[in-house]
C-alpha cells in the first residue's frame, strides 16, 4: 500500500508499483494531480483526459484526448467542456463526435439541456463540410434553425434538401409555423396535394403564384382543382384565368361553368370559356352566348352560334325574340330556321321587317304555303319590290295560278311579268323538245333579251 499526500504532487520512480491501478484509485479519490502524474507515465491517455477535466485544463484534456482517438473520450471532454463554458474546445471535441450518428443525439441533448443553441448551431455548421458528414448532421441543423434560426433554414433547405430527412424536418417546420419552408419540402418530397393545400391555408407566408401553378398541376386529387378556383377568386381574383389555363387539361368544364356561375363570376372567366369553346362543351357554349348576349355583342354571338352548336337553341331563340335590339332578335329567327322552326322564323322577320332574311327562310323551308303567305303579306304591306323579289327567291315553290291572282287583283302585272316570263320559258321547253334550249329568250321583232336573276 503506498500512500500519497493529497497536497503535494510527487514522482514514482519504482518499478514495482502498478501504475494503472494506483491511478485510477487515486482518480476514485479525487487525486487528481497524482492521477495526472500516473496515467501520464504510462500513457493512458483516456484516463489522462479525464483527469485533466477535473482539472480544470481543458486544453490539456482535448490534446490528451485526440491523442486517445477515442469516441466515448471526446464525448467526456466535450461535455465538460461545455459544462466550463469553453465552446472553442467544445467544438474542436464535437467535431470528431457528430460524425457518428448514434452519437449525435445525446451531443444535441447535452447543449440543448444547458440551453447553448447558438454554441450548438456553429458546431453543426462547422461539421456539415466534413468529409464523412451525414444525414443526421443535415436534418438535425435543420431542425435547430427551425426552432431558433427560421430565416436560415430556407437557405439551408435549398442547399441540402436532398440530405436531410425530410419527413422530420416536415414535422419541425410544420410545429415551427414555416409554411414557406414546409410547402418547399412538400414539394420535394412529391406530396402535392398537402403542398397546395398548406399554400391555401396559409397565402401570405406560403403562397406563391409561380411555384403554385407549378404544384398544382401535378396533385393527384383533382378535387384541390376547384379548392383552388375557390381560393384565387378570394384572394387573387384577377389571376383566375391564368390558373384555369393550368387546369384545363383535367378539368370538368361543365362543373367549372356551374361554379363561376354560382359566384356569379362569368365575366371574370370569359378568357376561359373562349379559350376551351373549342371543345364544344354544351355548359361553355351556352354561358358565353349568355355573356354575349349581356354584353349586347351580337356579331360575337353569331360566330360563336355558328362553330359550335351544341347548346339549346330553341332557349336562347326564346329568350333573345324579347330582346330591344333587332340584331339579336334576327338572330333568334335564324335559329328558329336552323331548328325548322320555319313559320316562327319568318314571324319574327316580317315582325321587325327583315324582308331579305324572310325571303331567304321562306324559300329555304321548302313550304310553297308559307312563300305565299308571305307573298301576300308584302302585297298588304305595299312592298312591290319585295313581291317581285320573293317571286324569284322561292320560285320553284310557287304555283303561278297563285301568284298570277294576287298580281291581277292588286294590279301589279309589270312586277310579276318577268316571273310568268320565265315560267312560259320553261313550259315551252317542257312541251315542244324543238325549242332551242340555248335561246336566251329574246322576242322576234328585235327587242333586247331579258335576263332573269333568280335571286333577290
Amino acid at each position: 500500500q503506498i500512500y500519497i499526500d493529497r497536497c503535494v504532487p510527487f514522482q514514482i520512480m519504482s518499478n514495482q508499483l502498478n501504475f494503472p491501478q494506483v491511478g485510477d484509485r487515486c482518480f476514485e479519490e479525487g487525486m487528481y494531480d497524482a492521477a495526472k502524474l500516473l496515467y501520464n507515465n504510462v500513457s493512458n491517455f483516456a484516463r489522462l483526459a479525464s483527469t485533466l477535466v477535473h482539472l480544470g485544463e481543458y486544453q490539456a484534456a482535448v490534446d490528451s484526448a485526440r491523442k486517445a482517438n477515442s469516441t466515448r473520450t471526446w464525448k467526456e471532454v466535450c461535455f465538460a467542456c461545455v459544462a466550463g463554458e469553453e465552446f472553442r474546445l467544445a467544438q474542436i471535441c464535437g467535431l470528431h463526435i457528430v460524425i457518428h450518428a448514434d452519437e449525435l443525439e445525446e451531443l444535441i441533448s447535452d447543449y440543448q439541456d444547458r440551453g447553448y443553441y447558438e454554441e450548438l448551431i456553429a458546431l453543426l455548421e462547422a461539421a456539415l463540410g466534413l468529409e464523412r458528414a451525414h444525414m443526421g448532421m443535415f436534418t438535425e441543423l435543420a431542425i435547430l434553425y427551425s426552432k431558433f434560426k427560421p430565416q436560415k433554414m430556407r437557405e439551408h433547405l435549398e442547399l441540402f434538401w436532398s440530405r436531410v430527412n425530410i419527413p422530420k424536418v416536415l414535422r419541425a417546420a410544420e410545429q415551427s409555423h414555416l409554411w414557406a419552408e414546409l410547402v418547399f419540402l412538400y414539394d420535394k418530397y412529391e406530396e402535392y396535394d398537402n403542398a397546395v393545400l398548406t399554400m391555401m391555408s396559409h397565402p401570405t407566408d406560403a403562397w406563391k403564384e409561380v411555384q403554385f401553378k407549378d404544384i398544382i398541376a401535378k396533385v393527384a386529387n383533382v378535387e384541390l382543382y376547384y379548392k383552388s378556383l375557390s381560393f384565387y377568386l378570394d384572394y387573387k381574383p384577377l389571376l383566375t384565368n391564368d390558373l384555369l389555363t393550368i387546369l384545363s387539361p383535367r378539368l370538368d368544364h361543365s362543373r367549372a361553368v356551374t361554379y363561376f356561375t354560382k359566384r356569379n363570376q362569368l365575366k371574370l372567366v370569359k378568357p376561359y370559356l373562349r379559350s376551351v369553346q373549342s371543345h364544344n362543351n354544351k355548359g361553355v357554349n351556352e354561358a358565353l352566348n349568355n355573356l354575349l348576349t349581356e354584353e349586347e355583342d351580337y356579331q360575337g354571338l353569331r360566330a360563336s352560334i355558328d362553330a359550335y352548336g351544341n347548346f339549346d337553341t330553341i332557349v336562347l331563340a326564346q329568350r333573345l325574340e324579347k330582346h330591344e335590339l333587332i340584331e339579336f332578335r334576327r338572330i333568334a329567327a335564324y335559329l328558329y330556321k336552323g331548328n325548322n322552326r320555319w313559320r316562327q322564323s319568318v314571324e319574327l322577320c316580317k315582325k321587325d321587317k327583315l324582308y331579305k332574311d324572310a325571303m331567304l327562310y321562306a324559300a329555304e323551308s321548302k313550304d310553297a304555303e308559307l312563300a305565299e303567305t308571305l307573298l301576300q303579306w308584302f302585297l298588304e304591306e305595299g312592298r312591290k319590290e319585295c313581291f317581285a323579289a320573293c317571286l324569284f327567291a322561292s320560285y320553284d315553290l310557287l304555283h303561278p295560278n297563285v301568284v298570277l291572282e294576287l298580281a291581277w287583283r292588286h294590279n301589279i302585272m309589270d312586277f310579276a311579268m318577268p316571273y310568268f316570263i320565265q315560267v312560259m320559258r320553261e313550259y315551252l321547253t317542257k312541251v315542244s323538245p324543238a325549242v332551242n334550249t340555248a335561246s336566251t329568250g329574246c322576242v322576234r321583232n328585235g327587242t333586247l333579251p331579258l335576263l332573269l336573276n333568280r335571286t333577290p
